[in-house]
């Protein structure tokens, strides 16, 4: 089994900076991605960036050049630059686990113009 525990997320003004942190515990994810999600009120959930069990990284094709995923030992990080009033959602920590996709409780996000 897998845990994942979002934090980092809080209020911010448009143009302004947060730093995601997700703690992975149980089961180690060493050898699997790892992704951001996020979901706005009444919009579906959309894919915001993956990275590699190697460290390679993916974005949405919105996030390019403004979000930064990264990872460490059982933690993962999305640096988030020049956030905009569409970035406001909760943003989840996710990884597909032996068929298994888990998930975090999420951290809200709300960027103010």
């Amino acid at each position: 089994q897998v845990q994942l525990v979002e934090s980092g997320g809080g209020l911010v003004q448009a143009g302004g900076s947060l730093k995601l942190s997700c703690a992975a515990s149980g089961s180690s994810l060493r050898f699997n991605a790892m992704d951001w999600y996020r979901q706005a009120p009444g919009k579906q959930r959309e894919l915001v960036a993956t990275i590699t069990s190697g460290g390679s990284p993916n974005y949405a094709d919105s996030m390019k050049g403004r979000f930064t995923i990264s990872r460490g030992q059982n933690m993962l990080y999305l640096q988030m630059n020049n956030l905009q009033p569409g970035d406001t959602a909760v943003y989840y920590c996710s990884s597909l686990y032996r068929g298994f996709r888990y998930w975090g409780q999420g951290t809200q996000v709300t960027v103010s113009s």
